[in-house]
Parts: C-alpha cells; structure tokens; sequence
C-alpha cells in the first residue's frame, strides 16, 4: 500500500513539496479528529515534516486526505453519493473501513486520499492502519520503536476495503500491577490517572483493540480520575470491569465507602445494590459492556462453604437484580445492554449446577490461567444471542505459581489455543490478562492481531506473523534472527515458566538435561547479543526491551538455578567444584538485579520500576516479598589432593560408594555416548589417567588433573566390540595412590541392525519419539493429524483438524499415527504420549486417546479426568509442568520390528512426543533432538 518513492500512478502524501493536508469534518467524531492529528504527527515523524489538520476544504492547495465516518462527514457521504467512492463493502458494518484515491473529489481538488469508515473504530482504525504502514509502529511510545526517516511517502492506487473483525470485543486486562506499574505510573503520572490510560488507548487503537479492563489494585478507574472514563469513551474505547468487579463498578470504590465485610449480597443486598446502581447510573452514557455475577472480596469465593447448587441461586437472584438495575437506568430493553457473565474459577462449577443465565447474556469462558482454556461453548450454547467469548492469560496470581514477571507465552500455543476458542464459537470478546503490559508485547499483539481475523492466523502463519513484527520494528537486515529469537525464548520459558524453576527441575545426573537446557540458553543469549552489535543506537533501546532483556534475565535466572542445583549435588558428592558454584550461583543473583536495574535506567528512567517484579525464591504459590537467593552452601576441602569419580545415572561418587560405579548401558543401537566426571575433593590437585579394559572402549581424555572438574566423555568402538551382553570397564588412577574402577556394560547384538533399519529404537532403555517423526498419517472423514510448528517441547506436534470436530465412532477407523519402532525383548511395554495440558473443553465429552502396537486393540485412555476439576490433585500439575502424560501398556509375543500406532478418539488432543519403556528421573525425558533442548 504504501511506497517510499514515486510512481506514475502512486499518490505522494509527502515528498518534495509540504506533506498533504488532512481533512476532517469538525461535525465528526472527537475521536476521529484526535486520531486524525497522531496521523499528521506520524508524518512528521517519518518525514521530518508535520502535516497540516483541516476542517475546512476551502482553499486545500496540495492534494489532501481525506478523512472523515459515513453519516459524520459530508464530505464522504457526497463521495459515496456520486459513486466515487463505494462504500457498499462498509455500510451498516462494525469497525470496517476502505483507502482508496480518489480523481476530482471535491471542486478543485484534481486527487485525494480517502480513509473512510463505516463508524467511529472503523475510521479510527484506517487512520492507523496508514500510520503503521508508512513506517509508525503501534509500539513507538511503549516500546521505543524507532521510526525510519524517509523524504516521500506515496499511496498505492490499490483500493483496501477491511471488513468487521471475526471477534467484536478485543482487548487487554491490566491487573496484578503491583509492584512494578503501579509504581512506574505514580511516579511518572501520579497514578493510574488519563495522563497513563490516553497513552494505553492510543496503543489499543492502534492495535485495532476497542475494550479495556483497567487497573484494580489499589485504583479505581473511574474515580481516580473523572477523565479516564470520558477520555476512553472519546478515544473510542470500550469500558469494562474483571470478573471480579460487577457492573462498571471497582471493589476501590466500595472500600471508600463501606466496611468490607459489607462486600456480602446475601446480609447486605441494599448497600450491593445502591452501589451498582450508582455506578451505572454515573457511566450510562458511555460505551460499556457490564459484567455480571460476584464473586467474594478480594477476588475469592462467594459462599466458600456453600454447595454448588446454593451458590449457582444466589447467583441467580444477583444477575436477575444488576438486570434489572441495567433495564430501569440503561435501556428498558435490556437485550440492548452489553453483559458478559465470566464463567471463572468456581462460577464455572455453578454454572454446571443449574445457574440460569439469560440468553442475551454473554458468557464469557476463561482459561485455567496458564493458557489453557477450561471450556468451550457446546453446539446448545452456541446458539445464544448473546454468544460467548474468552478470557485468557498471559500473567496470574495465584496457585500452583503467581507469573507476573517476564514474557511465557509461545505464540504457536495461543494460537492453537484461541483457535479452539474461534472454531467452537467464542467470537463475542477475547480479554486476555497482560499484567503490567510491559513486557508482553509481543503476545499482545498476536493476541489482538488474531481476533481480527483467526481464520487468517492458520497455526502454519504464526511464523510468518513474528518474522513481519522483527521487520517492523527492526528492519529486514536482522529480522529472520530476531524473530527465531523471540520465539525461542516463549518455548523456553513455556517448557516451566521462570517462577516454577528450582535446583531440583532439570536433571544433573541423567540425559545431560541440565546442560541442555544450559546450552540452549546461552546459545540464544549469544545470538541476541551479536544482533545488538549490528543495530543502531536508536535501535537498542527497543531491542533491549523487547528481545535482549527477556533473553539475557530468562537465561540468567534459569543458569541460576542450574548452578544451585549442581553446588547441592557437588557439595554432597564432596567436590571441590562446589564452592565454585556456589559463587557462581551469587553472580548470577546479582546479574538478575543489575539486568532488572539496567532496564529500569534505560532512556534517563523512562521505564522505571517495570521490572521490579520479584521472581526468585517462591515457597508457596504467592510471590516473594523481596528477591531471595536460592540456598548453597560451600565445604571445607579435605586435606592434601583427594580424587572423587561420579559417573552418568548416579548421584553418588567414588571411592567410598556402593555398590561400585558402573556406567548405563551402551547398545548397538542407541549408540549412547555415556560420560565420567572425575574431580578433587580435597585442597590439592590429583593428576589421573583413565585406562579402558577393553580396547573397543574409546575415552576422550585418558589423563588430566583436578584443577577443575573434567568430563570424560565413553563411546563404543561397535567394529572392534564382540557380540552380546558384556562388560569392561575404566580404571581412574590419581596419583594420591586412589582409584576408581567403572564398569561399561554394553549390549552388541550386530544382527539387529538391518531389521530395525528405519525404526526408532535402542536395546537397553527407554526412548523418545517426537510426534512430527510419524512414517505414516492416515486420515479419515473426522480429519487427518496435521503438524503445530514449534509447539511445545517439540520441533512440530500434532493435532487433527479440521475444527471442530466430533469423537471417533470407532478408534479402529479414526485418523492415526504409525511409528516403525524396534523393541528388544517380548512382553509388557510401557509407553507415555505426552500431550498438551488441554483441558477437558466439553461437558459432554472427554479427551480420550488411543494406542496400539500391530494389531493390537487399541488402548483408549482419558486426558479429560486430570482437568475436570480444579479440585482434582493433578489440575495444578498440569499448569505447572505444561505437559500431559497418558500411560499405556502394550503386550508383544516377540522382540524386533513392530508398529506403534496413535489413534483419535476426541478431537482437541495435542500430541507433543512419546516415550517408549521406563525413563529415567528428568523433566523431558530422554533426548530426541526435537524434543526439548537439543544437543
């Protein structure tokens, strides 16, 4: 649409000559005007030269734009009128808008630009979508985008109509903003007050967001300051309130008026009603959606001792009271009065026992708050008019963790996500909870992009999504960089949000998780930090917000933990190495204070106190006071040079354990490479040397000294090896007259290689199958499983589609999944299919998957029962691992060649990986390269 250099047939708004003036009509909206004036700002911004704003077309000496909402500006109406400019696509829509140039608009005007809309959003919204596409990111106040100076700037022929969005109310809930918004705004505003919110509504408009729940704690938006609600309504904003604040009211209000156990409909329903009332009585006249119900003080349960059906009455008569309130000082027919009823927390067990909520009512579903949704509308409820909609999360407090600090939030998951939300009917709202707002931006923005249009944000353009924002805000030279390094730093804090880390997540001992997850961390540090040497200085302060910062601190706090956990198990295996650590383990603390300080001090102090969030040392799911160092301790070394073996598997180490070391198993086919640290447990330094047994033992180091820990690194030399189950073993001799012996069992059967060509397997353990790694997909007429980019711990997961979908009739015939797997020994096998936490969506239903080897009979296992309630013990698991396992038993008469197949029962099933016979104790299990970090 937009080009920074003429062309015949283009139309320059800025070049040369002055930019063109823009006009718009004094009769319409303020709002349109306001937005009209950023655009001439914008222009300014990107050319060095502002544009003019008119309200007359007397005299317009340069070829102007022209803006203006049908039924608000003569000026369009009489284009429309005379067919110069067709606007039959916008008419009587929500939020929609054309661009167009327009010959001879007006007397005297041989050409203009047209930014018309259907109503005040619509023109609102072509007036921004202009400003992004001349170079103006919607985040160039909250995230520092620098805007990239061009002398002209000229408009495409091309006419651009844009329709209603998919999703009428699309917007932010700003909460949980305590400790660090709440203090960025008092200090650079004075509060929550229209100076901050003018600036959050103009980012949600330029967005293309028009619904807001603001700030709750310890603030009261439309008390605090008399502008907030008259500037949202203006600007074109629509009010609401959370769950938790019923009809346009804030539970601030109620507490500077009454005692708060007053806060109670069943002992004081006059002074909960008065308030209400008093509160729609004072808004009415603006755009409002008001939500509906109660819930108790503080954002608790209502009647905590009561049952379900008592809670689901008194419900009743509440919504049935603020209904009438609304009719009596709103509108008469209340069908017309915006209601959402969120469906939240317990209220979704009320609702479940016979609440009765009006039709024109919407209800609005919610996440289980860690980005899974609890429920989606049934084929019954779609048919409401008062619809559905969605409130989601990218920020919680509460159990089994608080998440208020950093950005957790894989794209490729919320779209999947959402996308379930769309396909079963929730379209009314999407609200998601966004914290502080900083450092969410990027998710925002999805969040919001997709409810445009979901059916455009297909799972396979969530890449291409992050690949144009990097551009956008950085430009093309390093976009493809930035954007895989967004999305790698989301999957790596999803694998277990940042406040869910401790010493003990990843395993030291087993799969070299730890050093993995280690690896994969510093990697993408590396790759943000030589991007930063290549940007700008204009560019770094945006780069740092919005990529370096979540980078360097995640990958920091997750190193911190890893050095806690290794000073614990090194300091029991007596190692000296402990104490390094242990220091270690305080640097990084202290890295996590200067980054988070670093942050704040950026650009003179703008954002100060946005990171002041604590994320370290929980011991219960309620954020810590103050940042608390994990615990280490440090050993006195013994005396003289003292040598100490540990070896892969065990937490134990060498001389004076039993029994005595001996490395896993090494086969033919797995071909594992097993390791041996061997370090000094005492003030001096040992030197060794390592000697194998066996000449088929190959060690990378066969001599060293313990001056720092070495890993030794054992292998197979499988042509020099003999045939079946045998064992060597390595001698480690230090010269302080110790030694270790380790035994190297191994499992060579030669034979085996040519059937198990092509499939997945080893001789000795248990191993992982990514779920993309499938040999066949065969579909069916409820779908086919079609591979999730970049979800979850994999490189690709699965889920059927199309969506929506109904269960399998029979499991033998549904779409599945064939693996070509090689299975040592005869007998009972274990297998775990670890899926996505999805939670049980319908009542009606479950989330049932099924399993087979061969011809087997297909095992079907539930995943709906570990979420139904979030009573059940393993609803919390599931939110704080962020991964499902499903376990089954398969029965095989004979070792060798077999078919593991996957089958679709019920649709909504992520399928991330498997894994075949008994793991060993780690997060992910054993390593495939798609699964979890990768080596």
């Amino acid at each position: 649409m937009v080009a920074f250099q003429a062309s015949p047939h283009s139309f320059c708004i800025a070049g040369e000559r002055q930019p063109s003036p823009l006009y718009v009509a004094s009769e319409d909206f303020p709002g349109v005007a306001r937005a009209v004036h950023d655009l001439a700002q914008d222009i300014g911004r990107v050319t060095g030269k502002e544009a003019a704003v008119t309200h007359s077309t007397d005299q317009l000496q340069l070829p102007p734009i022209l803006v203006g909402t049908l039924g608000k500006s003569a000026v369009i109406d009489a284009l429309a009128a005379n067919g110069k400019l067709d606007v039959s696509a916008i008419r009587g829509q929500w939020e929609s808008y054309v661009l167009q140039t327009v010959s001879d608009p007006i007397p005297g005007v041989k050409q203009a630009f047209i930014i018309a809309g259907s109503d005040k959003r619509g023109t609102i919204y072509g007036v921004y979508d202009v400003s992004e596409n001349i170079g103006v990111s919607p985040w160039y106040w909250w995230a520092d985008v620098p805007v990239q100076h061009h002398d002209t700037i000229c408009m495409h022929a091309d006419r651009l109509v844009q329709g209603p969005p998919a999703v009428k109310y699309r917007g932010i809930f700003i909460n949980d903003e305590a400790p660090a918004m709440s203090a960025w705004t008092k200090e650079k505003f004075g509060g929550f007050n229209s100076k901050m919110y003018t600036h959050m509504f103009e980012l949600l408009l330029r967005l293309r967001a028009n619904y807001l729940w603001p700030a709750m704690w310890g603030s009261a938006f439309n008390e605090d300051d008399a502008l907030n609600p008259r500037l949202a309504d203006e600007y074109g904003i629509v009010m609401g309130t959370s769950h938790h604040e019923p009809m346009d009211r804030a539970q601030n209000e109620f507490d500077r008026r009454y005692k708060g156990d007053q806060w109670d409909y069943i002992h004081h329903p006059d002074v909960m009603e008065n308030f209400w009332r008093e509160g729609v009585r004072r808004n009415k006249a603006d755009e409002n959606i008001y939500t509906l119900g109660m819930r108790g003080r503080n954002d608790s349960s209502m009647l905590p001792n009561a049952s379900e059906a008592e809670n689901a009455a008194v419900l009743d008569k509440i919504i049935d009271r603020q209904r009438r309130i609304l009719a009596e000082e709103v509108n008469p027919d209340i069908t017309k009065v915006p209601q959402i009823l969120a469906i939240y927390k317990e209220v979704e067990e009320f609702y479940a026992h016979g609440m009765k909520v009006p039709d024109d009512v919407t209800l609005l579903w919610s996440d289980n708050n860690f980005g899974d949704l609890r429920r989606v509308p049934t084929a019954e409820e779609r048919k409401r008019p008062g619809g559905a909609g969605m409130y989601y999360h990218f920020d919680y407090v509460g159990a089994p963790r608080s998440y208020k600090w950093i950005n957790t939030n894989p794209l490729p998951k919320i779209q999947e996500q959402m996308n379930l939300a769309y396909r079963y009917g929730a379209d009314r709202i999407w609200i998601v909870n966004v914290g502080d707002l900083k450092p969410m931006e990027l998710p925002i923005e999805f969040f919001l992009t997709m409810a445009l249009d979901p059916k455009a944000m297909t799972k396979d353009k969530v890449a291409d999504f992050t690949l144009q924002w990097a551009s956008r805000e950085f430009g093309a030279a390093n976009a493809a960089g930035i954007a895989d390094i967004v999305g790698k730093y989301a999957k790596y804090n999803g694998w277990r949000k940042p406040e869910l880390l401790s010493p003990k997540t990843y395993s030291l001992v087993n799969y070299e998780e730890a050093e993995r997850v280690e690896a994969a961390w510093v990697n993408l540090t590396k790759d943000a930090e030589a991007i930063d040497k290549k940007l700008s200085p204009d560019q770094r302060p945006a780069y740092f917000e919005l990529v370096l910062y979540p980078v360097m601190a995640s990958a920091n706090l997750t190193r911190l933990y890893i050095a806690a956990g290794r000073n614990a198990l090194y300091a029991a295996q007596g190692r000296v190495s402990a104490n390094a650590q242990a220091k270690n383990a305080r640097a990084l603390f202290a890295e996590d204070k200067a980054l988070a300080n670093r942050y704040n001090q950026l650009l003179g102090g703008k954002w100060n106190h946005m990171m002041d969030q604590t994320h370290i040392g929980y011991i219960g799911w309620s954020d810590p006071k103050t940042n608390v160092m994990p615990e280490v301790r440090e050993i006195v070394p013994k005396e003289g040079a003292r040598l100490g073996v540990a070896v892969e598997g065990s937490e134990k180490a060498w001389p004076g354990s039993s029994p005595t070391a001996a490395l896993p198993a090494i086969d033919t086919l797995g071909d594992q490479h097993r390791w041996i640290d061997v370090f000094g447990r005492g003030a001096g330094v040992v030197k060794f040397t390592a000697r194998p047994s066996e000449s088929w033992i190959r060690i990378d180091q066969t001599d060293g000294d313990t001056g720092s820990d070495r890993r030794l690194r054992v292998s197979i030399d499988w042509n020099a090896a003999p045939a079946g189950r045998v064992s060597g073993s390595i001698v480690i001799i230090g010269d302080s007259g110790e030694t270790v012996s380790v035994a190297v069992p191994i499992v060579h059967v030669p034979t085996v290689s040519q059937a198990v060509r092509g499939a997945l397997g080893n001789l000795t353990e248990a191993f992982t199958i990514p779920a993309g790694a499938a040999q066949k997909n065969i579909g069916a007429s409820e779908g086919q499983w079609q591979p999730i980019p970049d979800y979850g711990r994999v490189a690709s997961a699965m889920e059927v589609f199309p969506i929506p979908g109904g269960a399998a009739a029979t499991s033998e015939s549904a779409p599945h999944l064939e693996y070509a797997i090689y299975l040592p020994r005869a007998g009972v096998i274990e297998i775990s299919a670890l899926i996505a936490p999805t939670q049980k969506l319908h009542p009606d239903r479950g989330l049932r998957l099924a399993l087979s080897i061969d011809d087997n009979e297909p095992q079907i296992v539930d995943g709906g029962a570990a979420s139904s309630s979030a009573k059940v013990p393993s609803y919390s698991k599931l939110a704080a691992d962020n991964i499902q396992a499903l376990d089954f038993k398969q029965t095989i008469g004979k070792p060798g060649r077999h078919t593991l197949k996957v089958w679709m029962v019920d649709p909504d099933v992520v399928l991330e990986y498997l894994i075949v016979g008994a793991a060993k104790p780690s997060y992910f299990g054993p390593p495939a390269s798609a699964v979890g970090p990768g080596y």
